[in-house]
């Protein structure tokens, strides 16, 4: 069984790298692929109040039988929540639906474009941290600006943005503003809804390795020091996903996947996304 590495957050809470996106699976379906992810080895599971599974994902994590304090169990709070009073209430109803007592981090899913309501909602959200039902707080698909407008309202910084991220669209200046205030970063769409997986160094690399294109594509997000949640409802693939601590990329291997033509994003633009 694979052996995740961790990453210290801000607030000395630690996330496993490597973890099991669950957007777009089914909630009929997310328990089987919560179990059989937490049967590999993953300890991570993310998920979302708009996803519509966070029912299925507490099934799939009581039928594994992995101890509580073993899990890393993330979840989001949708953007027609914003208001103080509606956040407190959205998290006490995703961990209804988890069927937890606290989640170990709790994301605001968007900024949503115009409004400065998040800014409301981050102030339940750090009460929620200091009454014990999150244990860590961050944000997703929060700009620079966002990331400013919200640190110079609040003492607390965000532990984590969970942003776009793969190569060919690297959102390197956002990273590095991370970096500069000790937020980590986490990759969604990490394979590029599998685009990636087709560019030539990606399959030069996988051929050299012996690994697959969508292995050698997460191995560059993990040397790059990302969190990532590779989404997969398919056994197999699960389980491939974190069979990625037993080989290495090189340096000029990295810099050959860092040289991808720059793309496009793939999903919503958070500047002009909202409700």
């Amino acid at each position: 069984m694979a052996k995740v590495p961790a990453v210290k957050l801000n607030d000395g809470n630690k996330i496993p790298q490597l973890g099991l996106g669950v957007w777009q699976v089914p909630d009929e379906q997310a328990a089987s692929s919560v179990k059989e992810a937490l049967a590999a080895g993953y300890r991570s599971v993310d998920t979302a109040a708009i996803y519509g599974n966070e029912s299925g994902v507490g099934a799939g994590l009581r039928a594994a039988g992995v101890a509580r304090k073993d899990l890393f169990v993330t979840t989001k709070l949708w953007n027609d929540r914003h208001g103080y009073d509606d956040a407190h209430k959205a998290m006490d109803e995703s961990l209804e639906k988890l069927g937890l007592a606290y989640v170990d981090l709790y994301l605001i899913h968007w900024p949503v474009a115009g409004s400065a309501k998040f800014l409301d909602a981050w102030r339940a959200m750090v009460e929620m941290k200091e009454d014990g039902r999150a244990r860590s707080i961050g944000v997703s698909n929060f700009t620079q600006a966002n990331l400013e407008q919200l640190m110079a309202s609040s003492k607390v910084t965000p532990a984590v943005n969970q942003i776009e991220l793969h190569p060919g669209f690297a959102q390197r200046e956002l990273r590095a503003f991370h970096a500069r205030h000790g937020i980590a970063t986490e990759s969604w769409s990490p394979l590029a809804q599998g685009a990636i997986t087709k560019e030539k160094v990606i399959l030069e690399l996988a051929k050299k390795h012996g690994k697959s294109p969508a292995q050698v594509t997460l191995r560059w997000h993990l040397q790059s020091d990302l969190i990532v949640i590779p989404k997969s409802v398919t056994p197999a693939r699960i389980r491939e996903n974190i069979d990625v601590f037993d080989f290495e990329l090189s340096e000029d291997e990295m810099a050959a996947i860092d040289g991808i033509k720059e793309g496009v994003r793939l999903g919503p633009d958070p500047e002009r996304f909202g409700k």
